[in-house]
């Protein structure tokens, strides 16, 4: 069997004959009655190769952003599950995947493109790499200058990495964004003032300013109450607060148990994954606050929790 240059047989009735007395009389035939063009085979493949060439290239540009999308919420989800699982490197180049296929995409949304951004910094935090996470706020800030969060992940960098001149002035940023006498914005920038030791009368204002903004007041809010009166030297007060954000805390977290079943286990994960974390700090504040009170004993026991449920400065979880 022979084959051409494609790699296809040759059929036995294309065989050149062996007798080259007969190659006149095949000759012949061939003026007379073949045509020289492509085979039926060939021009099948011929066929199949401008198809090919010629549909993705008519097709490519209407499906693509359906594409584009179907990675990006892919990679979103993911980023998701391995954050609530501690993969945060994995989460990291999940959030990086999705920001890099949303493209053209985000460029027509920088709200939610920096939305984006801010989420990769906070990983980037949290994985000790507040320089990296830096860079990731100012982008951010850069294509939504009026959005918040930027601001106040930016903060959060600077404390890691010991700049407290730009700590305040980015959560002041937050501030003026955000408008006046908002709760969210007032409570980090009493947070911020607390964790670098400044103004902590003004962080105190601020705070008590939240809490009426904000009516009964979040767990959140409380916390960083008690941690400015433990600063101020008010230590009943303090433990006050700190009790009531931790019980508050913890049925919030007894709540989220009921979701299983309900939400996905990678969104349960995250969920609690984010709960603990803020038990953590608010553990160690009442920690903090016990010792000053020479309450010893609770205070190890209050310690130990925080540790457990992944305290740590250096990592953005104060």
């Amino acid at each position: 069997m022979n084959y051409d240059r494609l790699g296809f047989p040759i059929p036995p009735e294309f065989d050149r004959p062996a007798d080259q007395s007969s190659a006149p009389a095949a000759a012949a035939g061939r003026t007379r009655g073949s045509r020289s063009g492509p085979g039926p085979a060939k021009r099948i493949i011929l066929v199949a190769v401008l198809l090919g060439l010629i549909i993705p290239a008519l097709v490519a540009p209407a499906v693509m952003p359906a594409v584009r999308l179907g990675v990006m919420q892919w990679s979103l989800e993911r980023a998701i599950l391995r954050e609530g699982r501690g993969s945060l490197g994995a989460a990291i180049d999940d959030m990086t995947r999705a920001i890099a296929w949303g493209g053209p995409l985000l460029e027509k949304e920088p709200v939610e493109k920096s939305r984006l951004l801010c989420w990769r910094a906070m990983l980037q935090i949290e994985n000790g790499d507040p320089s990296a996470a830096l860079t990731d706020a100012t982008q951010a800030a850069a294509i939504a200058p009026t959005a918040v969060q930027p601001q106040r992940v930016m903060a959060l960098a600077h404390v890691i990495r010991g700049d407290a001149d730009a700590a305040l002035a980015a959560a002041e940023t937050a501030v003026e964004l955000a408008g006046p006498g908002h709760p969210e914005a007032l409570n980090h920038r009493a947070y911020i003032r607390a964790l670098v030791g400044r103004g902590l009368e003004a962080a105190l204002a601020d705070i008590e300013t939240a809490l009426e903004g904000s009516g009964e007041g979040s767990p959140e809010f409380l916390d960083t109450r008690g941690f400015v009166l433990h600063l101020l030297g008010r230590q009943q007060e303090a433990l006050a607060d700190l009790n009531t954000a931790i019980d508050a805390s913890q049925e919030q977290r007894r709540r989220l148990l009921l979701l299983s079943g309900h939400v996905t286990d990678g969104e349960l994960a995250y969920r609690l994954r984010t709960a603990d974390h803020g038990l953590a700090v608010m553990h160690h504040h009442r920690g903090l606050a016990c010792l000053a009170l020479g309450l010893q004993r609770q205070a190890e026991q209050d310690l130990a929790i925080a540790d457990k449920k992944g305290f740590d400065p250096s990592r953005g979880i104060f």
